[in-house]
């Protein structure tokens, strides 16, 4: 056995192959993620009144971001599907960028974590966010989509602004066997 972190998704021949949790205990795992949708301040005015043609961006962005964390098993070949207890979206204006802050916030008693989930609702958030105002600004940026916690699980705690944590290979999580 080796001390170096092992990918958990490729088998000893190199094939993808979905890990195997049923040896794992049920624990409450939670995980936040978030990313940014930079834009003008014009189009940010625009979204923040409400006036945008396709309607209210904010809500529906929020509900699309939901609906994917619940299914992100579906989209990313490997996860597993999971009986999420709790999945929420923030948006948050950032006059400073201009734009938008997303940050997802996704629960589950289960035996695997739920990164992908939070992850997955970020990045539909702020998909949905461009889609829907794209017919005035094709140029807005996303940007920044990270895991910045997690919770629960074998691995413990990962914070992503803790020194040395947001190095690669620094999560504790990398090589424990699976999804933590």
């Amino acid at each position: 056995m080796t001390d170096e972190p092992q990918l958990t998704h490729i088998g000893a021949r190199g094939e993808a192959r979905m890990v195997d949790v049923s040896d794992k205990a049920s624990t409450k795992r939670i995980a936040v993620a978030e990313g940014r949708v930079v834009m003008t301040a014009a189009t940010l005015d625009l979204v923040l009144r409400g006036d945008a043609r396709k309607g209210d961006v904010l809500g529906v962005a929020r509900v699309a971001g939901i609906m994917a964390a619940k299914k992100t098993h579906e989209l990313i070949p490997l996860c597993h599907p999971l009986m999420i207890t709790k999945a929420e979206v923030e948006i948050t204006p950032e006059p400073a960028l201009p734009g938008l802050r997303v940050t997802a916030t996704v629960q589950v008693a289960g035996q695997t974590g739920v990164e992908m989930e939070a992850l997955t609702a970020v990045s539909v958030a702020c998909l949905t966010i461009y889609d829907m105002v794209k017919a005035v600004e094709r140029g807005m940026r996303i940007e920044g989509v990270r895991l910045l916690e997690k919770q629960g699980g074998k691995s413990g705690h990962f914070r992503a602004d803790q020194p040395g944590t947001d190095q690669p290979g620094t999560d504790q999580a990398v090589g424990d066997g699976g999804d933590a």
